[in-house]
């Protein structure tokens, strides 16, 4: 690297050695995760009875009240490939029947929750959505719904689109956090604590979003909301490269460094202070009247993680201080009750001195407790034992990107898979001790992937760092629980809005 490309790597805030590391994975490529076998029920997936979901409800909200609980929420991406389909009708000739996806949209207007809004916007430039569709000017309907002058959905993020009608009023998904925060985050201080990662350009208009909802529901409830926002630090971009793996230097001579995936936000979600910390992404929200499922297994997972971490932090403690027979017996039940893992066979020649060490290494661990879901053919990731180098399993969420496809015992693996991650985790980052952990040590930064992107009608190379839920996680204590496909509804596309579950 010459001095101009090292001056320009540390003003974006990053260090020499780990572009170094970059450019070293380009060059190599990263390794294939060793998965053993898929996770199920059972066998790495817990499914909880009526009478353990009763259980936890109990113990959950006796025990939330005195702690710090927080609602990390993902909002940072546009929500423009939720739009990608009317982006190219509007750049065809206008013929709705070439495009299946604008038609549904267009015969379905009036079930959107932006209807009003869409409609005024018209109005404003003498039009109206009754008059365009009469006329035919569905050009004119979906440039105003996505275009800067009109409501500007193109290029806002999801947290910000109307998503909800209700009687009285509309919601967008923001608006939806702020509700399930009420029905499970409710903490110490009588306090709801949500946290977004918002875009800068985007931090305003959230703000705003917030003002219009906070004051209100604070009022009719009579709880305190904390609500606090973080961007993705420039130093978590990478460096684009060229196919030859040398950087990938624009026009005007800067080299170009781009966001690294969502697995960016370990550094946000590692600045959190809170006791308890739920992750769900932005557009995974639903009306009112089907939230009580979603209410009920928060409430569970909750309760659930807060029961093992009790069982482990009682083990730790024993364990910092002695390694006798009654000690480590409480240390193995914690790590293969509570967690669900299985000791490695070299264990059982291990002295007491050892075995209390390794049970101590392997329980002080940040924990996570995911919901998985049926599998039902949606893409991305999944779960799956992972074989780690001192020969143990772990359990692990993987994408299909990070398994070897032409390898057809693995394809096979996959297609066995009987569950889906729909993002729905609850985390404990502090210690027995109430310390935080420093999340970026459990991070295995040998998961990350490689794609190949354009720039000015350039093709570069893209990396992106482990995933949150992927390798960024992939040194915590985990534990998979089944959860009801109710509670995953994500939009992707405007006319997800249109499924029942939106309506």
């Amino acid at each position: 690297m010459n001095q101009e490309i090292e001056k320009q790597i540390l003003a974006q805030g990053m260090s020499l050695e780990n572009v170094k590391a970059q450019l070293k994975h380009f060059q190599d490529g990263f390794p294939f995760l060793p998965i053993v076998s898929p996770a199920t029920i059972g066998k790495g997936i817990k499914a909880l009875s009526a009478e353990e979901i009763a259980a936890f409800q109990k113990i959950y909200p006796e025990k939330a009240k005195d702690l710090k609980v927080v609602k990390f929420v993902p909002a940072s991406g546009a929500a423009s490939r939720m739009f990608k389909d009317l982006f190219s009708y509007l750049e065809g000739d206008g013929d709705l029947t070439k495009s299946p996806f604008t038609e549904r949209f267009i015969i379905n207007l009036s079930k959107f929750a932006f209807y009003d809004d869409l409609n005024t916007i018209l109005e404003r430039k003498g039009s109206s959505i009754k008059k365009a569709i009469s006329s035919k000017d569905y050009k004119g309907i979906v440039n105003a719904l996505l275009s800067e002058d009109g409501l500007g959905y193109g290029s806002l993020p999801k947290g910000l689109l109307k998503f909800h009608k209700y009687d009285d009023h509309n919601r967008t998904p923001t608006y939806e956090h702020f509700v399930e925060g009420l029905m499970y985050g409710l903490g110490k201080n009588k306090t709801v604590r949500l946290h977004f990662t918002v875009s800068p350009e985007h931090e305003d208009r959230f703000k705003e979003e917030v003002s219009r909802i906070q004051g209100t529901l604070e009022r009719k409830h009579n709880v305190l909301f904390e609500v606090s926002y973080s961007q993705q630090k420039p130093s978590t971009d990478t460096i684009a490269v060229n196919l030859d793996n040398t950087p990938f230097v624009e026009e005007d001579g800067s080299i170009l460094f781009r966001p690294a995936g969502h697995g960016s936000l370990l550094e946000n979600l590692n600045e959190i202070d809170g006791d308890l910390i739920f992750i769900k992404n932005i557009d995974n929200v639903v009306p009112d009247r089907i939230k009580g499922e979603t209410k009920e297994y928060k409430v569970a997972l909750g309760g659930l993680l807060l029961e093992i971490q009790e069982q482990i932090f009682n083990a730790l403690e024993a364990l910092e201080n002695d390694f006798d027979e009654i000690t480590i017996k409480k240390g193995e039940k914690a790590f293969e009750k509570a967690l669900g893992s299985e000791l490695p066979k070299a264990y059982k020649k291990m002295s007491a001195k050892e075995k209390g060490q390794y049970l101590f290494q392997s329980l002080n661990k940040p924990i996570r407790v995911c919901g998985m879901v049926k599998n039902t053919g949606e893409p991305g990731g999944g779960p799956f034992w992972v074989k780690e180098d001192d020969g143990t399993l772990s359990l692990q969420i993987a994408e299909t990107a990070q398994i070897d496809m032409n390898n057809p015992k693995e394809r096979l693996l996959v297609q066995q898979s009987t569950h889906f991650n729909p993002v729905d985790l609850v985390c404990g980052t502090k210690d027995y001790k109430g310390k935080a952990f420093d999340l970026i040590s459990f991070r295995d930064m040998r998961t990350g992937f490689i794609t190949e992107k354009s720039k000015s009608g350039k093709t570069l190379k893209a990396l992106e760092l482990p995933g949150l839920w992927n390798g960024a996680m992939a040194g915590w204590n985990t534990i998979f629980v089944e959860v009801p496909l109710i509670t995953f509804n994500p939009v992707k596309t405007v006319n997800d809005l249109l499924r029942e579950e939106h309506q």
